[in-house]
This record gives structure tokens, sequence and C-alpha cells, in this order.
């Protein structure tokens, strides 16, 4: 990539990010840290050049003069190497923070390494801390260790090997540096202002943990997945386990707000929480891969999150540390990113009822059982209730899974996703020998499956719909033979996939989510998920050829570093929406895994999501 000139917002495919597990933040090409909130993922920002590069607020070491550069991760790490290369030499800028818990350095202190490996190279410091999304008056003074910045309840301090000046609420500094010569700079949050470190140590242990995890979460016998696309797959692992949280074991849907599925439009969301729908597909990638304990840990943080008296009560989202009240709000002083407005934190989605999030949790509680994970008394009754109040309410409307704001609709999904509720309440009930009244389950299941066979496939259209009544696709009618509801040979899932095909499918790669009007102004990219989603329904119904092609195709859009956001926009490859999305990269970890067990590459434990090939799991085998 070559870089002269940044511009006020780099792409969005530009950044890198690096976290500690309780928060992360983005790095621009050119050395700028444009997004970091602290202390946790959801909490307001310090820097937040991204959704207003002129109110924000950046952290930038870079060179003062025009340069190119590369951006890499250390092997098997998190840990961010951004290379400047100038007309006088090269330098590198390496950027971390220690993961919370797990080295023996304070978790709040943010690294800058910076070296020069050749020749002369002339570089410039400037932060700009804007606390509380910019709402915050700051304060700066120079302290005897640096030069200490004040806003709101937080402060950072700059630890410099270099004098830095105030300059108009800015701190601003230079050096320069010779072949072999390296200096630290330390963000110090509030906290860690006066902690004692070791730089070199610090990034010696966070490497040696990242790399660590990397290969303990793999097989005893080695990597969990050894196929052609195995560095994607281990980069995408790094990217869940840095939206892991480390106190609770929630993962954020994105470390991000507001970045832009319509650039300049309205579509800006805040995704720094955990979505109970991500469960089933989460647990999958988790355990297939061989990370048990954090497969586990979140398995024990939404059941949890279930232990309620009214299942009603469930929300689609809760904050990273359980909480409840996600109110919307916007930012009215930032511009958004390239002029992307509002920019929202918080999620009204949380208020939405979405009656697919029930079936998704009977997912990742069937997903744990098949890896032997059973459920004590006091979870089977909370579980037991959630199905029960499924059989009451499935045939109500709701948000659906993409969590329209357009009013509520019959979706398809969320019909099939309670029928997924009723089957695999059916059969932990059986295999654990659990109290339930299981001729009631089976004969509502049945009376789910014949309603959606009757009101969600459409013969004229030849495949299953959106929603009762419409004549729309969705990709989610992917997902019907994934989780049993209909076998693969299916003529209706043949016909649903070819649908899709035709008219979903762009640039002969990637799939929108749906079409037809879903309540907002505007347009959005394809969705990676949704890609991904084809793979597998190929790649499961015996197109295995066509799955891997348009797989690869796929991957040859991740960024360089190997992370990728929610959506890209087909005539231009450019990125959409938060990122990095761990969605999306749950996506590509299980459409590697079932390419490789189509394959006949040995995966750990079952079959990914139960699927048994040439034994396709039908209503009438369970």
């Amino acid at each position: 990539m070559s870089v002269t000139e940044s511009g006020a917002y780099p792409p969005i495919e530009a950044y890198g990010v690096i976290g500690n597990l309780e928060t992360c933040a983005l790095v621009a090409p050119n050395g700028s840290i444009d997004w970091f909130p602290f202390p946790h993922l959801e909490s307001p920002s310090i820097l937040a050049a991204v959704l207003d590069a002129e109110r924000g607020g950046r952290f930038r070491i870079g060179p003062a003069d025009s340069f190119e550069t590369e951006r890499r991760y250390v092997d098997d790490t998190n840990v961010l190497e951004t290379i400047f290369r100038t007309t006088g030499g090269t330098a590198t800028v390496t950027d971390f923070l220690p993961p919370a818990g797990q080295v023996d350095h304070p978790k709040k202190v943010l690294y800058r390494k910076v070296a020069c490996t050749d020749g002369t190279v002339d570089l410039e410091v400037d932060l700009d801390p804007q606390f509380d999304y910019g709402r915050a008056a700051t304060a700066i003074e120079p302290v005897e260790n640096g030069i200490l910045a004040e806003g709101g309840e937080e402060r950072t301090l700059l630890e410099s090997p270099v004098d830095l000046e105030i300059d108009d609420g800015r701190i601003t500094g230079a050096l320069s540096l010779e072949t072999g010569e390296t200096e630290w700079f330390l963000l110090r949050c509030t906290g860690a202002e006066d902690a004692n470190t070791d730089p070199d140590a610090a990034l010696e242990e966070t490497i040696e943990y990242w790399t660590g995890w990397a290969h303990d979460c793999d097989s005893e016998d080695g990597c969990a997945f050894e196929g052609p696309w195995h560095d994607r797959v281990v980069r995408s692992e790094l990217v869940l386990k840095l939206l892991t949280h480390a106190e609770s074991g929630a993962i954020a849907a994105a470390p991000t707000t507001s970045l832009p599925e319509d650039i300049g439009g309205v579509r800006n969301w805040d995704y720094r929480f955990n979505w109970l729908r991500d469960a089933g597909f989460t647990v999958q990638a988790l355990m297939n891969l061989g990370t048990a304990e954090e497969a586990n840990d979140y398995f024990d943080w939404f059941v949890d999150l279930c232990q309620t008296d009214d299942p009603a009560a469930i929300q689609p989202l809760y904050g990273l540390h359980g909480e409840s009240d996600l109110e919307e709000r916007e930012l009215d002083h930032f511009e958004g990113y390239r002029g992307s407005r509002p920019v929202r934190i918080g999620n009204g989605a949380a208020d939405q009822r979405q009656l697919d999030i029930y079936g998704e949790l009977l997912l990742a509680v069937d997903e744990m059982r098949q890896h032997g994970r059973g459920l004590d008394d006091d979870e089977w009754e909370r579980i037991r209730d959630i199905v029960e109040y499924v059989r009451n309410v499935w045939d109500e409307s709701d948000a659906g899974i993409w969590e329209v704001r357009g009013g509520n609709e019959h979706f398809v999904y969320s019909k099939v996703m309670c029928w997924v509720a009723l089957d695999r309440g059916l059969a932990i009930a059986t295999d654990g020998r659990h109290d339930a009244p299981l001729e009631a389950w089976r004969e509502t299941r049945e009376t789910i499956r014949t309603d959606v066979l009757e009101n969600g496939y459409d013969e004229d259209v030849g495949a299953f719909v959106q929603s009762y009544g419409s004549d729309a696709l969705d990709a989610t009618g992917l997902l019907l033979p994934l989780v049993g509801f209909l076998p693969f040979d299916d003529d209706r899932i043949r016909g649903t996939i070819d649908a899709i095909e035709d008219v979903l499918l762009e640039d002969d790669v990637f799939v929108s989510r749906y079409d037809g009007d879903d309540g907002l102004p505007g347009e959005e990219g394809a969705f990676v998920l949704c890609t991904c989603w084809l793979v597998d329904a190929l790649a499961l119904s015996g197109r295995v050829e066509e799955a891997q092609s348009r797989f690869e195709s796929l991957l040859g859009y991740l960024n360089p570093l190997g992370l990728v956001a929610e959506e890209i926009d087909p005539e231009t490859g450019t990125y959409l929406g938060n990122y990095p999305q761990a969605f999306s990269h749950i996506g590509i970890v299980n459409s590697a895994l079932y390419l490789g067990y189509v394959r006949g590459r040995e995966t750990p434990g079952p079959a990914p999501m139960g699927v048994r090939l040439g034994e396709p799991v039908t209503p009438s085998e369970r």
C-alpha cells in the first residue's frame, strides 16, 4: 500500500486492530490510533478520529515526510507492526496492549515501540485526547514523567523519550532515529499512571501469550484445522479471541460503532455488544477449532443470562458485562465516518422482539451437548421454560434476525428457529433424560413445520421467501438445511439455493441479506456472513468445487492483515460496516470447517453443527 497523504478518513480496510481482552484500538496506516474506547470496549472513547477527523481525537506516530507503508502482525499474535519506508530510511512502529490477566504488566498501558532498521527516519508525535466521545472538557499539563491529559472521569499520561509540547490542546513532539535505534512511547490510562513497566518484557510476554494461545487452543495432535486456508482461519480465531471479554466471556459483535453500511447514509449502528443470535454459530466455531475454554466461558455467560423466570425478558443483545439497558443515543457533534450520520451509541435493537434467538440459543446448548457439556437441573429448568415459551408464541410476528425497523412480520427464519428450539429441546431432553412434555413438544414442532411449508415456501418463486405473504428472498433461507429443517437434497432447498444465487448473488462472489424494503433509506453492501452461508449450503449439497471456488474468491477480499468488516461493496471491494466483524470471521471459520469436512479432512469432535453427510437430518429422524 502506498501512502503519501492519508486523507481525513482512511478506508476501513486499511485499519489494523489491537486489544487487551477488555478494549480495542484501531491503527491507521499512517501510524494514527483513530479509535480507542476506555476502559472497556463499550466505554466512551478517548480517541475517535475514525468518527470525526477534527473533533474525535487521535494519537499518531509516523514519518514527517512522504512514505510507503506495510502492515503485518507478529506471527500468530495481535501485536501489530506498521513499517514505514521513506526516502531516508525505514522504521517500524509496533503497537500492542498487554492482555488482561494474562501477563505481568498493566493492561491499561498502550505501548508504541519505534525502531529504525535502516538509514535515518524523522517522525512526528501527535496526541489529541478527546474524552467521552469528545464531549468532556480536556485539561492538559506537563508533569515529571510526561504530559497528563484529563477529561471527565478519565485521564491519560503520555510517557515519551523526547520533549513534548502543548500546542492548542494537542500534545506534539518530534524525533529522528538512525539505524538500530529504538524508543518507546507509553500511553498510560486511568489507573496505570504510576505502574511499574518494562516495555521490552511486556512485548515479549504479550507475544508469548498470543502465540501460546493460538497453539494451545489446537488439538493435542496438532492444529484443529490444517486445510489450505490455515492462516486465514488462525487469524479469524485470533480476532474472535480479541473480541472476547476476559472477565465475562462475552464476545462483542465488533469493536466499533457507526462505521457505515452506506457511506454518507444513516445505516450506522453500535456493535460493541453481544448478540445472542450469534450463540450457535460461535460455539460451533470455537468448539470445532479446539478453543474449548472460550466456548465454555461463552456458553456459561449466555446460559446465566437465561436464568430468568420470564423467557420473554431475554433480550436479543446485552452489554459485555450483561447490561440490559442499551439505550440508543446520537452523538450530534460528530460528523461520522466520511459524513455518515448519525453516530450512534447504544443499540435500540435490544428492545426488539426477535423470536429467532431462542432457536439459536438451543442450537448452542445442543452443540455443547454433542461435545459432552451437560446441563444441571437449574439450567435445564430454564432451558425447558424457554422451549415452553416458544411453544406458545411461535405463531406471532417479530422483528427478525436482521432487526428491521419497518415493523414486525412473520419471518420464515424466525418460524424455523422456533422449530429448532423445539427440535433441539427434544434432543437435549431425550439424551440427558431430563423431564419435559415430550409429546406436546413433538406436536408443536410438527405444527410449526407444516405451517412453514405451507406459508413460507412460494411455488411461483420456487424458494422459501423472507416472510409470509412476501415474494422477497432472504439469505437465511440457506440455513434451513444447515439446521436440519429439511435435507439438502430436498427440491425446495435446491430451489432456494438456486433462487438466492440468481437474485442475491452479486459479482459472482457476494451475497446480500435480502431483497426488498427494510424501512431504512439508502443501500448496503453484501454481507460476508451470508456469502459464507452460501459456501456452506453448496458444500453440504455436494457442489463442493463451486463452494470452494466461491470461498477462495471471498478470501481474496480479506485485507492483508487477514481482517474483514461486516460488509463489502461488490462494485469496489471496499469495506462497509463495523470492523473487524466477529460474525464475518465466524463465517470464515465455519466455511473452512465445512469444506474440510466434506473433503474428508479430519476435524475435531462431531461434524459441524451436527450435520451428517449422506444422512440428512430430517424432522422424522429426530
